[in-house]
């Protein structure tokens, strides 16, 4: 056992200011995967119907808002990332009748529909890449085309620089047809539209229109960065990363195809749109939430540049891209102190643990850890996110080389395609223990193979139990009410390596205090150093991870109470009653 005392250790103040609240300010919103959330005709891929079928668990669970991962018409190269048509519903999910009768029974049971908006590409089966490719008068530059920067001594023709694809490779096609290249930054099915182009702009903007008539709340915008390039297609700099390959998105520095100042300035127009049709409507805020990687002042301005609004939020991956198992509690302080030091104060904060496109919690951090990330996520100020399976856990699936259809992994090919799959994190959600874990009823199997682990891992198991992942989640869902957490102030602290702790308290109401062992060894928690709890303070277990050994309710002292290895508790100063229990 060791002992821990906050006395020499940095402390982290955020105010967060009291004033009336948006409806999405203190929201989690809860990322479905349309591919593996339900199945509801047998053919083993999930559909709009088989999301409105599951609803009701998002209700029970305490989520009122959920973004759908793209449901777009799509050849599904990339899984609906690469979209044929912006306007209409890809065959396997559904039809618009389908989608019409989701968002009823989202209305119905108060959940907020937001969908994902993908406005880097199209698909290269898009009718306006054909009409593009064919120069048809009007869509001639509706991508970015470029003639060959020359012909090597076998007449083929040679790109016009030295950019990488993010999927691999050079982003530049030749179209054969046309005599020219297009620009790829993703797959090569996936060609960049031009946003130089005033038509395409204004054809991006009714298509947000067109969604928000059909009863959307908002969109999750897709690859912001890469909406604008160069226009004398510069060559990038070399990284110098020693484990990149001349082939891979990181061997070189982005410089001239990410965040440019035109990137900026697109975002604010399509908040424009968003906030004209909230005024002209019904005057409940359609939001706009950016996915836009990238060093942290970039990744600010998409909240706006002090004249015109952008995002509302955008999604901040520090808790992802800075943070690994073997990170401390020291850094864990860090990384959270990072965000808020460069969030301006007028803007909404957010935490995110997990999406489609990184290894789930459990199998980044330990599953150890999955109650004590998910405690921290919910008790931290602002928006929380959620990827569907984190309330009960997921861990990542296995996926032999013969059952990958990531394409970046396939472009990896079979010695390194693990180093790059994002498959594992996008099985079928685990609802029972009956065929294909409750998610299909296909005998044929699942388009991804479900984890061999739902047998035991699944939420029917976990409502049942009196303890349990899922039951957890609910009550965090349920503790985010209270005034304390939505605007309460913030200090967070390292009390030594491996304990990491926080407090969110406000005047006039209870302060609620975070304890989380990321260790494996015992610890002995002394929290006296903070002014927030009076020295002869009391404080209450109000919720625990599942394998914590104190029992909820249990009566503690601020000084010398034990922590056994990763375990995490809210405690809170209020020794009334016990308020979360079952």
């Amino acid at each position: 056992m060791f002992f821990v005392k906050c006395i020499v250790v940095a402390v982290a103040l955020c105010s967060v200011s009291i004033s009336a609240k948006d409806w999405w300010e203190n929201e989690v919103f809860y990322q479905i995967y349309p591919r593996s959330f339900m199945d509801s005709d047998g053919d083993g891929v999930g559909d709009l119907q088989g999301i409105k079928s599951k609803l009701q668990h998002l209700k029970d669970a305490g989520i009122n808002s959920t973004w759908l991962s793209p449901i777009f018409s799509s050849p599904m190269v990339d899984f609906g990332y690469d979209i044929s048509d912006f306007r209409n519903i890809h065959h396997e999910f559904g039809t618009l009748k389908d989608f019409e009768e989701l968002t009823a029974e989202a209305k119905r049971l108060g959940i907020k529909i937001i969908l994902d908006f993908v406005p880097n590409h199209s698909s290269d089966k898009h009718e306006w890449f054909q009409l593009s490719a064919n120069r048809t008068k009007g869509y001639e530059d509706y991508y970015v085309w470029v003639d060959a920067k020359g012909f090597d001594k076998d007449g083929k023709p040679i790109p016009p620089n030295n950019w990488v694809s993010n999927f691999g490779g050079s982003p530049w096609e030749w179209h054969e047809g046309r005599k020219q290249f297009y620009l790829h930054e993703f797959a090569v099915q996936q060609p960049d539209l031009n946003y130089r182009n005033p038509k395409v702009v204004q054809e991006m903007k009714d298509i947000l229109v067109y969604w928000l008539d059909k009863g959307v709340y908002g969109f999750r915008v897709d690859a912001v960065p890469f909406l604008f390039e160069v226009e004398d297609l510069r060559d990038e700099p070399r990284s110098y990363d020693p484990k990149a390959e001349p082939t891979d998105y990181g061997y070189l520095v982005h410089t001239y195809t990410n965040h440019l100042p035109e990137t900026y300035d697109m975002l604010y127009q399509w908040r424009a749109v968003l906030d004209n049709y909230t005024k002209s409507t019904d005057n409940v805020t359609r939001i706009m939430m950016t996915e836009a990687n990238g060093e942290i002042k970039q990744q600010m301005l998409y909240y706006g540049n002090g004249t015109a609004e952008g995002a509302h939020f955008t999604f901040n991956f520090l808790l992802i891209s800075d943070l690994n198992v073997n990170s401390t509690a020291h850094d864990f302080m860090f990384t959270i102190n990072k965000w808020l030091s460069y969030l301006p104060l007028e803007y909404t904060s957010n935490w995110v643990l997990g999406n489609h496109d990184v290894h789930r919690v459990g199998s980044r951090y330990g599953a150890e850890r999955i109650d004590g990330l998910n405690m921290l996520v919910m008790l931290l100020p602002g928006v929380g996110v959620s990827y569907n399976g984190d309330e009960i856990g997921m861990l990542d699936t296995f996926i032999t080389w013969e059952q990958t259809h990531d394409p970046m992994a396939l472009n990896a090919g079979p010695d390194r395609y693990q180093l790059f799959t994002r498959d594992p994190e996008r099985t079928p959600f685990q609802w029972d223990d009956t065929l294909n874990a409750g998610f299909s009823t296909s005998k044929n199997g699942t388009w991804l193979p479900v984890n061999e682990s739902y047998k035991t891992l699944n939420l029917k198991k976990q409502k049942a139990d009196p303890e349990s992942h899922y039951k957890l989640y609910q009550k965090l869902l349920e503790l985010r009410k209270e005034k304390t957490i939505q605007d309460g102030d913030l200090v967070v602290k390292a009390l030594s390596d491996h304990v990491l702790t926080m407090t969110r308290s406000l005047s006039g109401h209870d302060t609620f205090v975070f304890v989380f062992n990321l260790g494996e060894k015992n610890a002995t928690i002394n929290l006296e150093c903070y002014s927030q709890l009076p020295l002869k303070s009391r404080l209450k277990v109000e919720l625990k991870s599942v394998y914590a050994t104190l029992p909820l309710g249990t009566i503690l002292p601020i000084s010398d109470f034990p922590i056994g290895p990763y375990e995490a508790y809210v405690l809170t100063s209020d020794i009334s009653e016990l308020r979360y229990r079952n």
